[in-house]
């Protein structure tokens, strides 16, 4: 709004009156202008400031609250891994237990295994004895001589 400086007509007393009193309106309006624009500006400089203050605090919050979710996912982070450690613990435990258990049981029925072995290896010994015995009677063992039977057979022809 820069407006080349005005010139004004020299008369006898001084410059034109009224050309200087229409250049001075001509400039009180030009400042009143401006000062009506700069009014409008500072208040919506105001308002923005407003907004701004406004979404610092917003982001203030959504910072807090991020910070506080973030806390939170760590805390349920660490609490799943301890629940995690502490189950696989205890599966752990669970399977030596169970393969302690497996053991004693295997170790009871292969003892039991080498006991039944062991008897029926005596009892093996002593049916291959009784066996061998009962051979050497029946090999021992004389039938008697059969009698003649040709007389029967005479006598059943005669009867008949």
């Amino acid at each position: 709004m820069s407006s080349p400086r005005p010139t004004f007509r020299v008369m006898k007393n001084g410059y034109d009156r009224f050309a200087v009193d229409d250049a001075i309106e001509k400039y009180a309006a030009q400042v009143e202008d401006l000062q009506s624009k700069l009014r409008a500006y500072e208040q919506q400089l105001e308002k923005v400031n407003g907004q701004l203050a406004q979404a610092k605090q917003q982001y203030r919050s959504l910072e807090s609250s991020l910070d506080a979710e973030k806390q939170a996912a760590e805390n349920i982070a660490r609490l799943s891994l301890r629940e995690a450690n502490e189950i696989i613990d205890t599966a752990q435990q669970n399977a030596d237990m169970i393969v302690h258990q497996a053991l004693v049981t295997a170790r009871e029925i292969l003892s039991e295994l080498s006991r039944l072995y062991g008897d029926a290896n005596v009892v093996k010994k002593s049916t291959r004895a009784k066996l061998e015995a009962l051979i050497r009677e029946l090999d021992e063992f004389k039938l008697p001589r059969l009698p003649d039977l040709t007389w029967l057979k005479e006598a059943e022809k005669k009867l008949r």
